[in-house]
Formats: structure tokens, sequence, C-alpha cells
């Protein structure tokens, strides 16, 4: 094997590795063989392409989509039915689709698995290939050097072995990778090579997205968030029978709550009231008392933005609302009910909706729903809430009534009334259904002597998610890497360059330079080959843009001396010497 023909196959093995974005592709990539073996083969191929990889991606972004257009059932299970209920027409399509639980959906989990295995099997090839163009020497030139495009030749003096010499140091210290070839019989070419870093970093920033597809998985496998409304006044434990919803990984172990208890004590809100942004929320701030067995009792501040961190749990204000203080005393006399009830708003002035179901209320047991209006106004538009700071608070309930039922220990829906068994109470004056508008302070007394409803004023809730997710700061030091590798792939510049040296006639040095560029053709790589004349003493004159003055400055540069601006033919850039 001849040495010629060796620099051609170290030089095609590592074209596809330094430019890292079209390398050549086996023809089962073009086209599916025959047979089931081929076929698997060729499903393969595609699957680890870096196209296929490009599309999941995608893909897996407009999957996202709907969870932040839709209530999602796992932080907004009131939300979800009410809009369900507004939009019965896809309520059902939706519901089936997977769309109000988008993480957990099957199709997403689908798309997600298929950019792993996709990553991983495109990523591995690469650094393999990679690993062994980073062993290789400089690639010789594909063809004489005399023979490429943009070749600049000069004359120097000294000895051909000199020449190669500083031709070596000069581009090692400018940072290329150099390689000797010839030198003893009179002639001899020097290859350097510069911009491998451009495909590490290529490299760096689909692991650091694989990176951060593992860490999230773990997180989900191994983390918990749930939720819980508190009202002021009152506290949350962290325990799994504290939590209103609680969604965690399947390797989730509940033993391992951070143990804490919060308290609720004042909870600020502030509106705009200008007529600029009238109703736009200006503040929202918690004060809690935070208890656990390594610090006591500490007065914690929590806002938007602004969480509590308690060992490795996080805590995130995300809701607020009213919670009307209702008293309800039934046919006996005896109270059946009383405390703060939690109404969910239903708009952004806060009209609120609610249930309070008094089981215990005897002769019949009692149940009432209804709507909060923190600034009501009743008018030809209908009963509304005008502003969503508590301005002029009413609450209007209907009220039913039925037979007493035994316990059966089963959870039940705190915000919706089951009325099974139930009628709704009318007046017997009137015959009308009995309706109730109620400022702070006002009893309603029930008909046929079935008890009061007395609305003692309200109060103010908010809503902490509380959630522990594993990797999190190892999915910024993933999102660091692949900022970083993106920025090296950008500004990383490769190249190639070649001189050729061999003894004159006269006694002087022929110096032949070329160079060609590996990616767009803004590298530089014509000043490199200058500066590489320069250093050998072979001056190439002035650049093209300032011709000396003198009638030949007009003349077309002959082929020998124009830059470099295409890659000669037979040479693609990105993939070695064709054979």
């Amino acid at each position: 094997m001849t040495q010629a023909h060796t620099d051609e196959q170290v030089h095609e093995a590592q074209g596809p590795a330094i430019a890292g974005s079209r390398s050549r592709r086996p023809a089962a990539e073009t086209s599916p063989p025959g047979g089931a073996l081929g076929t698997v083969r060729y499903a393969w191929a595609v699957l680890t392409s870096m196209r296929t990889a490009i599309i999941l991606l995608f893909a897996l972004a407009i999957a996202a989509v709907p969870g932040g257009l839709l209530p999602q059932r796992p932080t907004g299970p009131f939300q979800v039915l009410l809009w369900k209920q507004q939009n019965p027409r896809f309520a059902d399509l939706f519901e089936v689709l997977g769309l109000f639980d988008v993480y957990s959906s099957p199709w997403f989990a689908a798309v997600y698995l298929l950019l792993f295995i996709s990553l991983v099997g495109c990523i591995l090839p690469r650094t393999q290939v990679y690993g062994r163009a980073l062993r290789a020497p400089a690639a010789a030139p594909p063809r004489p050097v005399q023979k490429l495009a943009g070749t600049v030749t000069g004359t120097t003096a000294g000895a051909v072995a000199d020449v190669l010499g500083a031709a070596a140091s000069h581009l090692a210290g400018r940072g290329f990778r150099t390689r000797t070839l010839g030198g003893a019989t009179g002639s001899g070419t020097v290859a350097g090579e510069k911009g491998y870093l451009r495909e590490a970093g290529n490299l760096a920033f689909h692991v650091a997205l694989l990176g951060v597809l593992v860490t999230i998985a773990v997180g989900n496998l191994l983390g918990y968030r749930g939720s819980a409304i508190v009202v002021e006044g009152q506290g949350f434990s962290n325990t799994l029978t504290q939590y209103d919803e609680l969604s965690a990984g399947p390797f989730f172990d509940a033993r391992e709550l951070e143990p804490f208890t919060l308290r609720l004590d004042v909870f600020r809100v502030r509106f705009e009231t200008g007529p600029v942004q009238r109703g736009a929320a200006r503040e929202f701030d918690a004060e809690l008392d935070v208890t656990t067995p390594s610090a006591g009792t500490q007065r914690r501040a929590l806002g938007v933005n602004e969480p509590l961190h308690i060992g490795a749990t996080d805590v995130h204000l995300v809701g607020h609302g009213y919670a009307p203080v209702i008293t309800v005393r039934d046919g006996q006399g005896e109270i059946a009910f009383s405390g703060p009830v939690v109404f969910q708003p239903l708009d952004g002035n806060l009209r609120s909706a609610g249930v309070i179901n008094a089981r215990d209320a005897r002769p019949e047991r009692l149940g009432f729903e209804g709507y909060f209006m923190p600034t009501a106004v009743v008018d030809d538009l209908g009963i509304r809430s005008v502003f969503p700071d508590a301005l002029n608070p009413e609450l209007f309930l209907n009220a039913w009534s039925g037979t007493p039922v035994a316990e059966s220990g089963r959870p039940q829906n705190v915000y919706s009334l089951d009325k099974a068994g139930m009628t709704q109470l009318t007046d017997a004056a009137t015959g009308d259904l009995v309706r109730m508008r109620l400022t702070p302070g006002d009893t309603f007394v029930l008909p046929d002597g079935k008890g009061t409803v007395t609305f003692g004023g309200w109060q103010r809730w908010t809503k902490l998610q509380i959630s522990h997710t594993p990797g999190t700061w190892a999915i910024l030091a993933w999102l660091g890497l692949a900022v970083a590798g993106m920025t090296a792939s950008l500004l990383i510049r490769p190249r190639r360059v070649w001189l050729r040296a061999e003894a004159g006639a006269d006694g002087a040095v022929l110096v032949q330079a070329a160079g060609i560029d590996r990616v767009d053709g803004r590298s530089g790589v014509a000043d490199d080959r200058d500066r590489l004349l320069r250093a050998v003493g072979a001056d190439p004159g002035p650049p093209p843009s300032e011709p000396p003055p003198g009638p030949e400055s007009h003349r077309t540069a002959s082929p020998q001396q124009r830059p470099a601006e295409h890659p000669p033919r037979g040479y693609a850039p990105d993939e070695g010497p064709t054979p």
C-alpha cells in the first residue's frame, strides 16, 4: 500500500467526523431492503438519524402545547370540571385523547421515549467516529497542492527541510494539527487541520439534550407534586392525608416526605384600582409559621416566584380565593355546620362557586350551593362581580333538604353537592324556589322550620403547591453545557491548509500553499494560507481587495493566484475526497 493511498484513507475517515452533519449514509437508509431483518435495520437507521431526532423534538414541543392551553387535572381538577361543563361539545373527545393530563398520557410518553432512543442511537456512532478522527493525523491534500483551486505560489531561500519545519512550527503555534509528508527527497508537504472542537460542540449539545431528558425522567420517577388549599388561620402538615391532590412517581416513597407543618397567618392581596389595568394583581404575599424538627418554628414569607425551600421540598404559591364563613343551624336549633368554606374562582373578578354540605343537620340533612361575589352587582346582565377585591361582598345561595343518610366512608367531592335523595326548598307562601342574598352578618331563616343560615364574613385562602423534584440543579448544568456546545459549534471554524516545498533549479525553494474551508466559506482559510506563506518567507503579495498600482492591477487573477472561494472539484468538504 502506497503512502498516498494511506493518506487518502485517513483523509476519508476524518472528513465526516469534523463536519458532523452530512456523513455518508449506507444504502439501507435510503431504501428499505428486503426481508424482516433488513426492514428492522432500515427502521433503526431512520429512527437514529438526525432528521428524525429533530422531528421528534418538534413533536414533543407541539405535544406540550395542550398542557399550557387546557387546565390539567393534577393541578386544577375544578378548572377541568368547569371547562368540560362550558365546552360539552369537545369534553368527551379531549378526555379520550388525554388532553386534561397531557404529561401522563401514553402518546406523550411515546414521543418522549422515541426521542430518547433516537438521540442515543445518533450520539454513540458519531462519538466513535469523532474519537477515531481525534487520534488520526492531519489529512494529506486530496490531490497535488498545485492543482487545488486557490493555490498561491511563491519562492523562498533556504533548504526544503527548513521551510517545512518553519511551516509546521507556524501552524502548530496557531492551533493547527500538523503533519509533514516527505522532505528527504528535495520536496515535501506540510498538512494542517483545525476546528475539531466544532464537532465536540455538536456532540456536547446533543449529550446535554439527552441529559435533560434523563434527568426529567428520573425526577418524575422519584419525585412528587401535590397541592393543598389553606385558609387564613389554618395549617398544613406534610402528610399524605393533608393533600388535596397528589401526583407521584412509581418509585416515590411516602416515608421520605419532609417533616414540617405550615400555618397561614396572613395573606395580603392588592389589586390595581386606577383606570389603567383596573383589577390587575399587584401584590400576593403570605406570612407563614413553618415548623420543622431541626429548626423549630420560624416566620417565613411566601410570594409569587418566591417559593419556600424546606430541605429538599419546594412550596409555591399558585392560587388564591375567598372562603365565606357560614354557620348552619338545623331544625332542632343545633349547629350542623360552622366555618369557612372554600369557594373556587370562576373568572378574573373572582366570581366564586361553592357548596355547603350540612350532612349532620336534623331532622333533615341540608345542602346549599351558590356564588360568592367580592364586589357584587345585580343588574340587567345578571349577578356578577365587577372587581376582584372584596369591596361589596355578597353571598347568593339556594337550599336543598333530604332524608339523613349513613356515612359510607367513601371520599366525596367537596366542590359539588350530592343531591341524591334531596329536593330543592321552596317558599310555601309564594311557591318560588328559595334564593338567599346575604351580606356579612345576615341570617336567613329557612322555610318550614328547617333551620337558619348565617353569613358571618369571609376569609382568604391560598393554594400551595408542595413538590420535590430530584435533579433540578442537574438540569441547569445540562442546559449550560448545551449553550456552551452550541456556541462552540457556531464560532469554531474548521479548515485545512497545505504547503508544498520543492527545491528549484536555481537554488531557491518553490512554495505552493492552498486551503479548503470545511463549512460555509467564511472561515478565513485564505488568510491562514497567506500567513503560512509569510511564515516561510514567501510573501503572497497584497490581498485581492488591495491590488498593487499599475496596469496589471485590473487583470483577472490566474487560477493559481485566485483565493479559494469553493472547494475543488471532486472534493466534498464534509465527506473527504471522492474516490
